[in-house]
């Protein structure tokens, strides 16, 4: 018999975590590590101190530079992963960028910029991932990021709000294809978390209230609020979960 403990246990996975370096990755990326996972983090830059942590909780990091605005770098991504780690076993799709204006004033630069980080890569890094899970027989977890603007409209972030609710979407098309070649495909969506790209929200007194207000655990998520969310998703204790978009929101959503 399986026991409890046993069906978290990540140990002798290989974990691919995108925007590692910071916030809700790095929190993600850490939890995973603490899961037993070998963690491979994709970052812009170095990723200095999710090493660190990861390296100081007895886990092992391994950091990939790539730019995920454009999909050129997402096949070697997964080449080196393989070729370094053995395979690829979990893919967390979390790196995004964020545009605000108006939507009377949004330029078409924000707009592809946003959807080319968010949804188009997240697309063709779960592809060439699957691929790889597929040809050795392994199956794997793929964790999306979505977003509370996957269900709901915003103000000032056309881009963004479209790319998450892409997210959505899209995570339940690759489990209709997916599921039963061994693929578990499902997606977190955070709530309001205190991370840089809510920074200017947090620092806007007003509206800073208005969420407050909104959210019944009354206050801002922490990265450390999505490892129990991810290590799930990612274990085997979710072997029969596909297509899901766990909220983890304090209660915005219920309120």
């Amino acid at each position: 018999m399986t026991t409890m403990s046993a069906l978290f246990d990540l140990s002798g996975k290989v974990a691919i975590v995108t925007g590692s370096r910071t916030g809700l990755g790095q929190g993600m990326a850490l939890a995973l590590a603490q899961a037993g996972a070998r963690i491979v983090g994709v970052d812009r830059g170095a990723a200095s101190e999710t090493a660190e942590l990861i390296g100081a909780a007895g886990g092992q990091f391994h950091p990939i530079v790539a730019d995920l605005s454009a999909t050129a770098a997402l096949g070697d991504i997964v080449e080196q992963t393989v070729k370094t780690c053995g395979a690829v076993d979990i893919l967390v799709n979390n790196a995004g960028i964020i545009r605000r204006a108006d939507a009377l004033e949004f330029t078409e630069a924000d707009w592809d910029e946003v959807l080319n980080v968010n949804l188009k890569s997240a697309f063709f890094l779960a592809q060439a991932c699957a691929r790889s899970m597929i040809e050795t027989g392994r199956g794997g977890k793929i964790v999306n990021i979505a977003s509370m603007l996957s269900y709901q409209g915003g103000v000032r972030v056309a881009s963004y709000t479209s790319a998450k609710s892409g997210v959505m979407g899209l995570t339940r098309l690759l489990c209709c294809e997916w599921a039963a070649r061994g693929i578990n495909v499902n997606a977190i969506a955070p709530g309001y978390m205190a991370t840089n790209n809510t920074q200017a929200l947090r620092e806007d007194a007003d509206r800073n209230a208005q969420i407050l207000g909104r959210i019944p655990a009354g206050r801002w998520g922490r990265p450390s609020d999505l490892a129990g969310a991810v290590v799930f998703l990612a274990s085997a204790a979710a072997d029969y979960i596909h297509g899901v978009t766990l909220p983890v929101d304090g209660g915005w959503l219920a309120r």
